[in-house]
């Protein structure tokens, strides 16, 4: 095992466990915010134990996806607005957990909790299809278009997959304020969707036909 790489994968969950539970127990005022604690455990969880199986199977893909500097301005800004974003919706839930704006019922979390770990069970899925799969926008040596299983179905199945994990997770906190919020997550992953095709049509052989085989990005006749 790397140990080099198992003490940075270590050290940046832990880092993102930290700021998540900072963002939404100060905020709230109380360490007892059941929906923080339950995003928690569906969030981290899974990760973890994800992170475990990565490190073990697949090293250089886990490898890619602790790589987040992106080297195109375009798409720090998308990664930049993206933190603006989850910044101000954690906050914003944590605030009206404390001073109960507009309350939802529990079932919403348990209901939204679901969708979650359904979600989370597509990014998997995408992780085990797509070796190539890197957090920055692009064209790797060798790389080649995939076109099965979720990738036969839409272009970007882990933008599909983000989509529900990030729209689930304030409804999951309780707060349909966060959730207007995490909408402008729309606009900004479709921002960095453009470019990323853009760089693909460039550099990979074979995408344009791909992208005329699969004609959906996102959603299933519908994005």
């Amino acid at each position: 095992m790397d140990s080099k790489l198992l003490c940075q994968a270590l050290i940046k969950f832990f880092t993102g466990l930290l700021i998540v539970g900072i963002l939404l127990f100060i905020p709230a005022g109380t360490i007892s915010y059941w929906q923080a604690w339950l995003l928690i455990g569906i969030l981290f969880i899974p990760m973890f134990i994800a992170g475990l199986i990565m490190m073990k199977k697949t090293p250089d893909l886990l490898r890619k996806r602790l790589n987040v500097k992106e080297e195109q301005a375009e798409q720090k800004e998308v990664i930049f607005l993206s933190g603006l974003m989850f910044l101000a919706a954690f906050i914003v839930a944590g605030l009206n957990y404390r001073f109960r704006w507009i309350t939802l019922p529990g079932w919403i979390s348990y209901a939204a909790a679901v969708v979650f770990v359904f979600a989370y069970a597509l990014y998997a899925e995408v992780l085990r299809e797509n070796a190539y799969l890197s957090r920055t926008v692009e064209v790797q040596e060798n790389q080649k278009v995939i076109d099965t299983g979720l990738y036969g179905i839409v272009r970007h199945p882990m933008y599909m997959s983000t989509l529900l994990l990030f729209l689930s997770m304030p409804l999951v906190l309780g707060s349909v304020i966060s959730f207007v919020i995490v909408l402008l997550y729309i606009p900004i992953i479709n921002k960095r969707i453009r470019n990323e095709e853009q760089v693909l049509e460039a550099g990979l052989e074979g995408y344009t036909d791909y992208e005329k085989r699969v004609r959906y990005r996102v959603i299933p006749f519908v994005w």
